[in-house]
């Protein structure tokens, strides 16, 4: 077997550093701050939401979202990410990583703004529309994963892409600070301008009726910088990897590269029997690709998969936990808008303190030591920390020992990013062939989601308390949140076993590990 590379796609892999590529990572990234804002900002008003549609002045609590409720709002965007992540995955292979580029970005903005103009003011009319453009939120964001890994690996020089796919993925850390940013600065507004007393004191001027304005605009918030990365992304060119191996026109991609790299790129001779050869041209679900690829693709999906379980459910419920350790006040002593506020804050410490610092950790090691590395520790520090929260969980909730709960807690997360959840997004960029890359990164994310899924649903029931009196209202009772932080730890635990699957891309080029550079002699 003679190695053969394409001298177009040979001078991106050793091109240095340069513009291009750090326009490459803003451009793909924005569509990563936006999907992390509409995901988690959700978080930050659905306790206001509760009071705002579902006040009962008998009660003494204030309003919460009924469970099936808090589930579809909290849930129907990871549904639509996942078919998302399938379809507009399945699509870039088809018609190009960059037409479907813009298509994913108008829904988002659309729905985005959408989604904070739910139509009526009954509860039902309300959630129901909240929903239902939530659901195409997801769906468009859905299609931002396969293609921002995609483009951003087939852009990117050997040297450097595993930093580069991370600093895309990091721009997430950026979207939840900024979710947690507009949060603060909305609710502080509103709270200076419209005081109203807790609920403790007057149950119906607790929550006053302009705090509705509040919820709407941190939703929309999310299109704006989505809206400005639109034109940028109609201007970039079709990566060469599409256009030379799967679209077959190795001219064309000579000449957008040229253009990109700004250096005068020759068209070789016998490069179209290269990329012609019948050999390499097998479909997903041949023979070929399962000898090939069929344990990677397994090592990707599974441990992506194990991945968001323990990760969603951590992530959505955070103002569960911070409650229960008494970050967060009690909800009677606090008006609805101040509640936003002390929810914000404290989702936007955890994320400066653990979440984004992690994410930067990646970027900065990845080259160095290996994505391999950095998941296998990742897993093995989440499951070393899951269990010591859960063993002596009982230790952790006393008003005494809350920062150091806090700094666990922290930990766990810091670990996911400098680990699992940054590589799991950036191996399958990188190992599968050009003409079922973005293909196989949808799968590997819808499964992701689908563990996501499982987290956020199966959390929301199995954390309730054991004994019926303390389960939130709606819910049966569950395992307990000990319980659950054990099975979490476990399920880190066989993430960890399964990482052997998945290959090490490190310092190699994308055809060298997708086997599109051996043609016979």
């Amino acid at each position: 077997m003679a190695e053969q590379q394409l001298g177009v796609l040979k001078a991106l892999d050793v091109a240095k550093t340069q513009l291009y590529h750090f326009t490459a990572i803003v451009i793909a990234g924005m569509g990563f701050f936006t999907d992390a804002y509409d995901l988690f900002c959700v978080s930050l008003v659905t306790k206001l939401l509760g009071r705002l549609y579902y006040f009962n002045p008998l009660s003494e609590k204030p309003g919460t979202l009924p469970p099936h409720v808090a589930a579809a709002v909290n849930g129907v965007a990871l549904c639509g990410t996942l078919l998302g992540q399938l379809f507009f995955g399945w699509l870039g292979d088809k018609i190009g990583r960059k037409k479907v580029y813009g298509i994913t970005l108008i829904m988002m903005i659309v729905c985005s703004v959408a989604s904070g103009l739910s139509f009526g003011s009954s509860a039902k009319g309300v959630m129901t529309t909240l929903c239902f453009f939530r659901f195409w939120l997801g769906f468009g964001i859905g299609g931002d994963y396969p293609l921002s890994a995609t483009i951003m690996a087939e852009y990117a020089n050997k040297k450097t892409r595993g930093a580069f796919i991370a600093a895309v993925f990091a721009m997430q850390g950026v979207g939840i600070l900024a979710g947690g940013f507009v949060a603060l600065a909305v609710s502080t507004i509103f709270d200076n301008k419209f005081p109203a007393p807790t609920y403790a004191v007057n149950r119906a001027l607790s929550t006053p009726p302009q705090a509705d304005y509040i919820w709407r605009i941190i939703v929309m918030f999310g299109a704006l910088p989505a809206a400005l990365t639109y034109y940028w992304r109609m201007k970039m060119p079709e990566t060469a990897r599409y256009t030379a191996l799967v679209a077959k026109n190795i001219k064309q991609a000579t000449q957008d590269m040229s253009k990109v790299l700004q250096v005068e790129l020759e068209m070789e001779e016998r490069a179209e029997d290269i990329v012609k050869d019948p050999r390499l041209n097998y479909s997903l679900f041949s023979k070929e690709f399962a000898r090939r690829h069929g344990l990677p693709l397994l090592g990707c999906t599974s441990t992506w998969f194990l991945l968001d379980i323990a990760f969603y459910s951590q992530n959505l419920f955070q103002k569960d936990i911070f409650s229960a350790i008494g970050w967060i006040p009690k909800a009677a002593t606090m008006n609805g808008i101040h509640e936003v506020f002390m929810i914000a804050r404290a989702q936007t410490l955890i994320a400066l303190c653990s979440t984004v610092p992690g994410y930067w950790f990646t970027v900065a090691f990845i080259d160095i030591i290996g994505r391999f590395a950095i998941q296998l520790m990742g897993f093995f520090m989440m499951t070393v920390f899951m269990f010591a929260i859960a063993f002596p969980y009982n230790h952790w909730i006393k008003p005494d020992n809350r920062i150091g709960f806090v700094i666990m807690y922290s930990l766990t997360f810091f670990f996911a990013n400098f680990g699992p959840n940054a590589t799991t997004f950036i191996v399958p960029a990188e190992i599968f062939p050009a003409r079922l890359r973005s293909t196989c990164h949808g799968i590997s994310a819808a499964t992701g989601k689908a563990g996501a899924i499982v987290g956020a649903f199966g959390f929301l029931y199995a954390a309730q308390s054991q004994d019926p009196k303390k389960t939130d209202a709606g819910y049966p009772p569950g395992i307990g949140v000990k319980n659950s932080l054990i099975m979490l730890g476990v399920i880190n635990f066989v993430g960890m076993l399964f990482t052997f699957l998945v290959p090490e891309p490190k310092g190699k080029s994308l055809e060298e590990l997708s086997g599109e550079t051996e043609v016979e002699k």
